[in-house]
C-alpha cells in the first residue's frame, strides 16, 4: 500500500504565502484585495511625497533642488534594494548603470530632443542591456564573489569612461549639451532656439519646482511598481531564494533566471535615477560611475532598513539631507543655534559639535549608520516598528486584563 506522504515531505513550507487564506484561496478576490490595498498605500506614499514642500520646510529642506535629489535617490534605493532586499544578492556596481542611464540621457538630449521623455526611456533602455551582460556574468557565482564581481565591472566602466569610450563620455571634462548638437527632432518642429536648451516636459521646462515634481510622480510609479513586485508571484520567488536558495533548486527551480530578471528591473531603476540626474542638470560625468556612488545606495538602503519598501526611500533622504544641509552649517551657523545659552556654554557647544557638519558632516553620518547597525540592525523602519509596538502595548495590556466571558455552553444550561 502507498504512504500517504506528510506535507513537509510533499511541498516546501517556506514557498508557501504567509497570509493564505480564505482571500487568497479565493484567487480573483485574494488579487483584488491585494491590489486594492497596494493602491491605497502608494496613494498614502503619494501624498507624503507631494506634500514634502510642506512638511520638510521646517527642517530647511522645503526647496525643489534638495528634493529632487529625495526623489532620484529614492528611486535608486528602491531599485537596489529589489535586488538585495529581496533576493539577498549584494552588489557592489550598481553606480555603473546609474552613470550609464546619465550618459545615455544627455546623448538623447544631443541628438533627438530636449524632451525628457524620449531621454528617460533611452536611459532605462542602456541601463536594462548593460546590466544583462553584467548580470549574466555575475550571477555565475554568489555571496561575496558576486559583489565582488559587481565591483570589477563598475571600476572598469568608471576607467572605460576615462580612457576608451572618451570619444562618447568626453572623458575628464563630462558629456553636455551645447548649442551646435544636431537636435534633429527640436529643429525638425522649430523648437531649437539660438540659446543653450533645458530640459522640458513637452515645452515645460523642468527647473525648479516643475522639476521636482516630475521626479516625485516618476518615483511615486517606481514605488508603486516595487511593491507590486514584492506581493507578486515573481516577488515570493525572490523572497523564497533569500531565505534558502538550495531548497529552491532541490524543489526544482531554476533560480537564475529570477535572480537575473531581478539584477535587470534593479539596473533599470538606476539607469532611470541616472536619467533624472541628467534632466535636472544635463551634464553627464564618469564619477557617477564611481565605487563610492554604489557604497551610497548600499548605506541608503541599509539605513532605512533592508527588504522594506519605504526604507530605503527613507534612507536615501536621511543621507542627502545630510550632505546637502550638514554640509553647509559651519560655526557661525552653531553660534546662532547655541545664542540661547551663556557665552562660555556656547563657546563650549559650538567647539564640539562643529566636528559633525560642514566637512565632517560624513562623521555623522558614520555615527548615525554605527548606531543604526547595532541597536536598530533592520533600519530606520525596526525603530518604527517597535515604536508602533510600545504605542499598542497599553491596549493589549488592558484588554488582557478584562475578565473573560461566560461560555456559550454554560449561560445555555442555566
Amino acid at each position: 500500500m502507498s504512504r500517504a506522504l506528510p506535507q513537509s515531505e510533499t511541498a516546501p513550507r517556506d514557498l508557501a504565502p504567509a497570509s493564505a487564506g480564505p482571500k487568497a484561496a479565493s484567487g480573483r478576490g485574494g488579487l483584488a484585495a491585494s491590489t486594492g490595498g497596494d493602491l491605497l498605500f502608494t496613494a498614502i506614499f503619494a501624498l507624503a511625497i507631494l506634500s514634502m514642500p510642506i512638511w520638510l520646510a521646517p527642517i530647511g529642506a522645503g526647496y525643489p533642488d534638495i528634493l529632487q535629489k529625495f526623489a532620484i535617490y529614492g528611486i535608486f534605493a528602491i531599485g537596489f534594494n529589489i535586488l538585495f532586499g529581496f533576493s539577498g544578492y549584494l552588489s557592489f556596481g550598481h553606480a555603473a548603470f546609474l552613470g550609464a542611464g546619465s550618459y545615455a540621457a544627455v546623448w538623447m538630449f544631443k541628438l533627438l530632443s530636449m524632451n525628457a521623455i524620449p531621454a528617460v526611456l533611452f536611459a532605462i533602455l542602456i541601463a536594462a542591456a548593460f546590466s544583462l551582460v553584467i548580470g549574466f556574468v555575475s550571477l555565475r557565482r554568489s555571496g561575496i564573489y558576486f559583489s565582488i564581481l559587481t565591483l570589477a565591472f563598475a571600476q572598469m566602466s568608471y576607467n572605460l569612461a576615462y580612457s576608451v569610450l572618451t570619444p562618447i563620455t568626453n572623458g575628464e571634462t563630462g558629456l553636455q549639451i551645447s548649442r551646435a548638437d544636431p537636435r534633429i527632432v527640436d529643429r525638425a518642429f522649430g523648437t531649437a532656439g539660438d540659446a543653450l536648451p533645458a530640459p522640458n516636459f513637452f515645452g515645460m521646462e523642468l527647473q525648479g519646482w516643475p522639476g521636482f515634481y516630475f521626479c516625485a510622480v516618476i518615483l511615486i510609479l517606481a514605488f508603486f511598481l516595487a511593491v507590486r513586485i514584492k506581493h507578486s508571484t515573481f516577488g515570493m520567488m525572490l523572497l523564497a531564494i533569500k531565505s534558502n536558495q538550495n531548497r529552491m533548486a532541490f524543489t526544482g527551480f531554476s533560480t537564475r533566471p529570477y535572480l537575473l530578471a531581478a539584477f535587470v528591473v534593479s539596473g533599470m531603476y538606476a539607469g532611470l535615477a541616472g536619467g533624472l540626474l541628467a534632466i535636472t542638470d544635463p551634464l553627464a560625468g564618469a564619477d557617477r560611475m564611481q565605487w563610492t556612488a554604489s557604497g551610497e545606495v548600499v548605506l541608503m538602503t541599509i539605513l532605512g532598513g533592508v527588504g522594506t519598501l519605504l526604507g530605503p526611500v527613507i534612507g536615501a533622504a536621511v543621507m542627502k539631507y545630510l550632505e546637502q544641509i550638514f554640509s553647509s552649517f559651519n560655526e557661525h551657523v552653531l553660534a546662532r543655534a547655541f545664542d540661547f545659552l551663556p557665552h562660555s556654554l556656547q563657546d563650549f557647544m559650538v567647539a564640539i559639535t562643529s566636528p559633525f557638519v560642514g566637512e565632517g558632516w560624513q562623521l555623522t553620518l558614520g555615527l548615525m549608520f554605527m548606531i543604526v547597525v547595532i541597536f536598530l540592525p533592520g533600519g530606520i523602519m525596526e525603530g518604527v516598528h517597535r515604536i508602533g509596538a510600545i504605542a499598542r502595548r497599553p491596549k493589549l495590556a488592558g484588554e488582557k486584563q478584562m475578565p473573560d466571558r461566560p461560555h456559550p455552553a454554560r449561560t445555555g444550561a442555566k
